[in-house]
């Protein structure tokens, strides 16, 4: 996969460099460039923004180098037949989750475009949907200083997933929201610290026994922490294990959706 980043703090994108993203990237698995949206102005003082038209706070990021250091990220694209994918982070975008990140983890060339200030001139963004296929994406209901923090997560996010990046691919399967739930609690040597025990399940050497314990916590889990998930799961594969701890946590079943009383 190639990965281009568009950024006036390519410094920022450093930690591409470290851990299974940057052995990737030494690997030949992950093809990742930084550029510096600065050497694609044309002025002595290297601007980027200017003032918003309407008025109001901030500043705004001029179209023009944008529109520039996209062309150049185009010209050197290896998918010349297929149109890149422009990420642009956003509060205003579409919200980043699991799902989205195996989807883009199937595309082959993925920009960022990493926004500053109050963000790009719209004209920038609209002028490039003529070549890119351009994607809004936010990391969730809150704003940050500029893109970088949030091209760091997500391509973090779907590097992992491209085959090769990570060691065993079996550890991408039972993981946080791989199949809409959070992930069981994991334990390791010794089995008892400080006066904590590991459930007794985990010494038993019954496999079947695990998986069960392990789908009940994900969904005790879920339900604690982020109930929102359990909207999307079909309560036609619930075993009658799944729904004794759904009800323990306060859900059932009614016309085939999991709900929490009072309903």
């Amino acid at each position: 996969m190639r990965i281009d980043v568009v950024s006036i703090f390519p410094e920022y994108l450093a930690a591409l460099d470290l851990s299974l993203i940057g052995k990737a990237r030494q690997d030949g698995v992950l093809d990742v460039r930084v550029h510096d949206l600065r050497t694609f102005t044309t002025d002595r003082h290297r601007t980027v923004d200017d003032t918003p038209y309407g008025g109001g706070a901030g500043m705004v990021m001029k179209p023009e180098p944008w529109a520039l250091a996209l062309e150049a990220v185009v010209a050197a694209s290896p998918t010349a037949a297929r149109r890149p994918t422009l990420i642009v982070p956003s509060p205003a975008g579409a919200v980043f989750n699991q799902a989205m990140a195996h989807e883009l983890a199937g595309l082959d060339h993925l920009v960022f475009a990493c926004g500053r200030y109050e963000g790009i001139d719209e004209r920038a963004i609209d002028w490039a949907r003529g070549q890119f296929d351009v994607r809004p994406v936010s990391l969730g209901d809150y704003v940050l200083n500029g893109g970088e923090v949030a091209v760091l997560a997500m391509v973090e996010a779907v590097g992992r997933l491209i085959p090769g990046v990570v060691g065993n691919p079996e550890s991408l399967v039972e993981e946080s929201h791989s199949d809409g739930l959070l992930e069981y609690p994991v334990y390791t040597k010794p089995s008892s610290w400080r006066g904590r025990d590991i459930p007794e399940v985990l010494l038993s050497g019954n496999h079947a026994k695990i998986a069960q314990w392990r789908r009940v916590e994900q969904f005790q889990r879920t339900a604690e922490r982020r109930p929102d998930l359990l909207a999307d799961v079909e309560a036609a594969t619930l075993s009658p294990a799944d729904m004794k701890a759904l009800r323990a946590a306060g859900f059932d079943v009614v016309d085939g959706r999991l709900v929490r009383p009072p309903y």
